[in-house]
């Protein structure tokens, strides 16, 4: 009888030897995406607001805690970052008709969600047209392709982030470097549970109500998209078999696009 071999492994493509950078990767889809590329053996950098959560998070998988407010865009413009993979994750949301929203939050929500992805797409692309190999993945959302009432901070934000990753992809072709977006529906993360109250408000119904008849309304799969399904798309599209996936937008939106 031949022995068995037991050791564990790693589904999924190998990113080993690959860094990467995941903003907001302290918690929720950033968190996913950070743990998925650590196990298929990529060295990580968690970049987030929350400096304790980071270097909690860096130190469980073996990589390195980068606190920093990416809303503070004239601190990233002289940037210099080597990494072979950037992960633009980093997000807020505002709920508010338009004729209330505060200018204020548009703005920041501008500066953190679309000129911070591309002060970072800016400073890693050097590094990775010199190497030849280089992966941007922009973590979108169905809101990148569709609109709805009361966010329009966001989906402006999210609709310049397709923009922007599409020509990167075009610019990015000729030395190897791929640029994509995932774009999931509402996923189980903490920025969507912070949601549910100002929902409620706005239409009038009891929190209880607000995931079935708000945010699950339009998915043709009635229930929220998990982080780690975000991750799985994302360490695909981090790996040498996307090579020829660029200039894509990837929706994970249970067929609420389809409509």
């Amino acid at each position: 009888m031949t022995e068995q071999n037991l050791s564990p492994q790693r589904s999924g493509p190998s990113l080993e030897g690959r860094t990467a950078i995941v903003t907001g990767g302290a918690s929720g889809i950033g968190e996913a995406c950070a743990r998925s590329f650590a196990e298929r053996g990529a060295r990580v950098t968690v970049a987030d607001l929350n400096a304790e959560a980071a270097q909690k998070l860096a130190s469980e998988i073996g990589g390195t805690a980068w606190p920093l407010d990416l809303s503070d865009t004239a601190a990233l413009e002289d940037l210099e970052i080597d990494a072979d993979i950037l992960v633009n994750n980093a997000g807020i949301q505002r709920v508010a008709p338009i004729h209330e929203f505060a200018p204020d939050a548009w703005r920041l929500i501008h500066r953190l969600m679309l000129e911070s992805p591309f002060l970072l797409i800016r400073a890693v692309l050097p590094g990775m047209y010199e190497r030849g190999y280089g992966r941007i993945i922009n973590i979108s959302s169905v809101h990148g392709l569709r609109a709805s009432e009361f966010k329009s901070a966001y989906v402006a934000a999210k609709h310049g982030l397709e923009g922007l990753s599409k020509v990167t992809a075009l610019e990015g072709a000729t030395h190897g470097v791929t640029s994509n977006c995932v774009n999931p529906s509402y996923v189980r993360t903490p920025l969507v549970e912070k949601q549910i109250a100002d929902q409620a408000r706005l239409h009038g119904i009891p929190e209880s109500e607000v995931v079935e008849k708000i945010m699950l309304t339009e998915s043709a799969v009635k229930r929220l998209v998990e982080p780690r399904e975000v991750a799985s798309l994302a360490a695909w599209l981090a790996s040498e078999d996307a090579g020829m996936t660029t200039g894509a937008s990837f929706a994970m939106d249970g067929g609420w696009s389809a409509r």
